[in-house]
């Protein structure tokens, strides 16, 4: 089968598009042929090898274990391992997966959801890994509650425009933080208040929150904390900066330690896909509450242009790779 693998770590360019062999479902698995499926920051970190926590945390210390990247994918099903109960060859799916970049892949049972009615396999795969994250930072980290105002820094990505209607969804009255090219996407999908950050600082302490999501930049904490109301909690997804070794993940880091001794609940966020939400999340797009947005597809075998889109670009919510 077709597939996008690297050996070694490095920029994009290592990515290559190859036949390789066709996966088989192992006990728990899926085994999906693949529609689509869509970039997300991961994909970069993981294919450079940056930084080099990632490394140590298991995914290769000299070079990738795994040769195939991709997570979300939407496809149908071709056949199931040992164990599962769930699906059946020929049911419609999305979720996480392993080597979505491929014609082939397979995913543990529980990652993966019957495939939204109303969505198209590309608009299915631009969910999973981003809607999850901003679900769970706005409900698990957040504690998110009917009537509570929401800042979401960087509301036009991958993770903020889902974060933007989740929490209109849970009764929230949502700020959204985008350049000046995104205020009426910011708006359009819900967001009672749009500040743009090239005219107006969002955490000068004018306005308070009981909930602020950065979805990624390199804010400091101490400027985050100032967008917080005296018992406001912070959730930080993912972010930029802290050299080669540590990446984005300083932020993070830091406020778990600082969070015992300030009155502000800080909080880092490591998502995880799984069936429970995703089919929260199909209820949810079926009732037309949440809607992927999609700033534009690639095909398979131009994985590395879409990468490359994503670090340069900007991207108006999520990058999608058509299989």
């Amino acid at each position: 089968m077709k597939a996008i693998v690297h050996d070694i770590y490095g920029p994009p360019e290592v990515l290559r598009l190859d036949e390789v062999a066709q996966p088989v479902a192992g006990r728990g698995e899926v085994l999906i042929k693949v529609q689509a499926s869509s970039i997300d920051p991961g994909v970069w970190h993981l294919t450079t090898g940056r930084p080099y926590l990632l490394r140590a945390a298991g995914f290769g210390l000299q070079a990738p274990k795994a040769r195939v990247r991709g997570t979300d994918v939407a496809g149908r099903v071709e056949a199931v391992g040992p164990g599962v109960t769930r699906f059946r060859p020929g049911d419609e799916v999305y979720g996480s997966g392993k080597g979505a970049f491929a014609e082939y892949a397979c995913a543990k049972e529980d990652s993966l959801a019957p495939k939204p009615a109303n969505l198209d396999f590309e608009q299915a795969a631009a969910v999973p890994v981003s809607a999850c994250t901003a679900l769970q930072a706005l409900r698990d980290g957040g504690r998110l509650k009917s009537g509570r105002r929401v800042l979401v820094i960087g509301a036009s990505g991958g993770v903020g425009t889902f974060a933007v209607q989740l929490a209109k969804a849970f009764g929230a009255q949502v700020t959204g933080v985008c350049s000046t090219a995104n205020t009426d996407l910011v708006r359009s999908i819900g967001a009672d208040e749009v500040i743009d950050y090239t005219q107006e600082d969002p955490t000068d302490g004018a306005h308070r929150y009981d909930l602020v999501v950065d979805t990624g930049g390199n804010r400091p904490l101490a400027r985050l904390r100032r967008a917080l109301t005296p018992r406001g909690t912070l959730v930080i997804v993912g972010g930029e900066g802290g050299g080669t070794w540590i990446g984005g993940t300083h932020r993070e880091l830091g406020a778990v330690l600082l969070s015992p001794f300030v009155g502000h609940r800080l909080r880092g966020l490591v998502a995880t896909q799984r069936h429970s939400d995703l089919a929260l999340l199909t209820e949810l797009i079926e009732a037309g509450s949440v809607t992927p947005v999609i700033d534009r597809t690639y095909p398979l075998a131009d994985v590395r242009a879409a990468i490359h889109h994503l670090r340069e670009g900007h991207p108006r919510g999520k990058i999608v790779v058509r299989v």
